[in-house]
């Protein structure tokens, strides 16, 4: 990195609100790898410098030792805390996650979508996003006992209420979500799917699809994915897999990963294989993101939250930079918000402060295999729009969008 100072409109170099001292800057999609200050003002990435001004500050942090990547962005959450059965509050996994921005992946349709955005986006520091569920209702139909699909009634589907609240709120909607199989659509097969292209081809938007169990097959879902889709749930177990219960991996697969087709984790409950990891590892396929999938069932294991995750793939021998990259600027880039998920000069003041802790650390995935690592991630802390995050601080007033 340069010895060089920058600093963003408005703010002399030297006059910050926050600044981290001494650590390891790392950003992999900037490739950016090397150890200096960073410095925050106004709620925005102010400066980055190995020798920065820092009289005048008002909290200096000393980070020397540690890592310090963009804010992580967890493409797969259930964030819809209090209104459906999946949600969990976001603000009390930021600080163990290290996750600034939650994008939401279909809690709320068309019909519930305003409360989200009322009452968890809006009232909070922290970015959330969302890919809209085609169902009017969302996931509304989980609990303790309870497994009821959205999808098993076409009826729920509505594609022109969809499409006008995505309109209203392009600004924290990225995408539709859509769930197939026997377990979210029952008898529905394919339908829910084809719903859904219909509505993102129109909005010219991506899809995030879930595959659960069959019919329909994965074959059949990922032949109708576009380029800019996202398949999620990628390293599943099976039936449905990628890789077949007899070790192989499907031709079309490869066929949808060439064709552009974007492959994310999803980890959840029930939706992650250290052998289908490995299997697909060997042939030369890694997921384009790495995401959580943290819910109710989720979040006490074993999934548990976003570095929890990213931690068993350092344990597979994935790099520590690909790692990185995969939970901060390439899902950003999936959903179109290179703004995120970045260390930049004038960019969204978004950063945590990791440590790699060494140990004997015991990891399950969703068939209860059990992986043992000597390497973890932890958050020290986070930083969201220039300033330590707390969890309760409100966020600032902001104009709402009017639902149409």
């Amino acid at each position: 990195m340069r010895d060089t100072l920058a600093s963003v409109e408005g703010n002399p170099v030297g006059a910050f609100d926050l600044v981290l001292r001494g650590g390891r800057l790392f950003d992999p999609g900037s490739g950016l790898d090397a150890t200096g200050d960073l410095a925050f003002s106004n709620g925005r990435i102010a400066a980055i410098g190995t020798r920065l001004e820092v009289e005048g500050a008002r909290k200096v942090v000393d980070v020397r030792g540690e890592i310090v990547v963009p804010g992580l962005v967890d493409l797969h959450t259930h964030v819809y805390w209090g209104a459906t059965g999946l949600g969990v509050n976001a603000e009390s996994l930021c600080c163990r996650s290290g996750t600034t921005t939650f994008v939401d992946a279909g809690s709320a349709g068309a019909g519930n979508f305003a409360g989200l955005r009322h009452f968890v986006a809006e009232p909070t520091r922290l970015k959330i996003l969302a890919f809209l569920n085609i169902s009017y209702a969302g996931i509304f139909g989980f609990g303790p006992g309870l497994w009821v699909g959205e999808n098993w009634d076409l009826r729920l589907i509505d594609r022109d209420a969809c499409a006008r609240v995505v309109e209203a709120n392009r600004d924290l909607i990225v995408g539709i979500k859509v769930r197939i199989g026997a377990e979210a659509g029952g008898s529905s097969g394919l339908a829910p799917l084809e719903m859904a292209l219909e509505v993102a081809e129109r909005l010219r938007v991506p899809i995030m699809a879930h595959v659960d169990m069959p019919p329909p097959s994965l074959v059949e879902v990922l032949a109708r994915l576009r380029p800019g889709d996202v398949w999620t749930h990628c390293f599943r177990g099976p039936p449905n897999a990628a890789v077949s219960a007899a070790g192989e991996l499907d031709k079309d697969v490869l066929a949808a990963r060439r064709r552009g087709v974007l492959f994310d984790v999803g980890h959840g409950f029930g939706s992650f294989s250290f052998e289908t990891a490995r299997r697909m590892f060997a042939e030369g396929i890694y997921p384009d993101s790495i995401s959580s999938d943290v819910h109710t069932f989720s979040v006490d294991g074993p999934a548990r939250d976003l570095l929890h995750v990213a931690s068993k793939f350092l344990c597979l021998g994935v790099p520590l930079s690909d790692i990185v990259s995969r939970i901060s600027s390439a899902p950003a880039h999936c959903i179109g918000r290179p703004d995120l998920g970045r260390l930049a000069v004038g960019g969204t003041g978004d950063a945590v402060v990791l440590s790699e802790e060494g140990g004997r650390f015991e990891f399950v995935d969703s068939l209860g295999e059990v992986l043992v690592g000597e390497r973890r991630l932890q958050a020290d802390f986070v930083v969201v729009d220039g300033a330590v995050f707390e969890r309760g601080q409100s966020a600032p007033e902001r104009p709402e969008a009017q639902l149409r």
